[in-house]
């Protein structure tokens, strides 16, 4: 997996595939410079694996706030 190095993935679309509970971290795939890097996800809410979100955010240089889509 490459390594992040500046483009944001603020707005693309992911697909979870560690389920992220109540109180905390899941992990999503996102589309990132032509290609796909895990991020640890945040979620005001469960989120199933394999479910699509929006990332809303950047919380730190590996870590994104999502929300489901639509």
């Amino acid at each position: 997996m490459a390594t992040y190095t500046g483009h944001s993935p603020v707005g693309e679309l992911g697909r979870i595939t560690v389920p992220i509970p109540l109180a905390g971290p899941g992990e999503v795939l996102v589309p990132v410079r032509g290609g796909t890097e895990a991020f640890a996800a945040w979620a005001s809410q469960p989120i199933a694996k394999h479910s699509i979100v929006l990332v809303l955010t950047e919380l730190s240089g590996r870590s994104v706030l999502v929300t489901p889509y639509p």
